[in-house]
């Protein structure tokens, strides 16, 4: 089972390779991994999509608190949250097939951010099917080069 997992720490040197290092250090794969600031510039807020049961995830969360520098773990897997990635996407597009690009971009309510005389750079959000579902169809026009963000998420409501 798939674990999000958000990590307050301090916004220092180092913490990230600390953090990570324990789950190196375990044997878990981080499968997504995004850093950021809060509204707070001195808090950072990381978060982690780990494959594990509700144990290892339990484990990972009881070493976390140990660490200097953090300041709140919580495994926000169950409960009600928002969460997205941002996917920019470069595919091949001629004047022929330009616009069919376009449609499948605004189903997707994706955006176009850059236009060069043969390729297209589609910027997405969502969750991971949606882009997927874009990456999908957009792979037979020939996708060039693509990068992908980890999952950012946040709880809904007062908590």
């Amino acid at each position: 089972m798939r674990h999000t997992v958000s990590i307050l720490v301090a916004n220092r040197s180092g913490v990230l390779v600390r953090v990570a290092s324990l789950f190196s250090r375990r044997g878990y794969n981080i499968e997504s991994l995004s850093v950021g600031t809060t509204d707070d510039p001195d808090v950072s807020r990381i978060t982690v999509v780990v494959e594990g049961d509700e144990g290892i995830v339990e484990q990972v969360t009881k070493q976390l608190n140990k660490l200097v520098d953090i300041y709140k773990v919580s495994n926000i897997s169950d409960d009600p949250s928002i969460d997205r990635n941002l996917a920019l996407i470069k595919v091949k597009a001629s004047l022929n097939n330009r616009s069919e690009i376009m449609q499948i971009v605004d189903v997707f309510r994706g955006k176009v951010v850059d236009v060069a005389s043969e390729s297209l750079v589609i910027e997405i959000t969502g969750d991971e099917e949606k882009i997927s579902a874009i990456e999908e169809l957009l792979r037979p026009f020939g996708i060039l080069e693509m990068v992908r963000t980890g999952k950012i998420a946040m709880v809904r409501g007062d908590k």
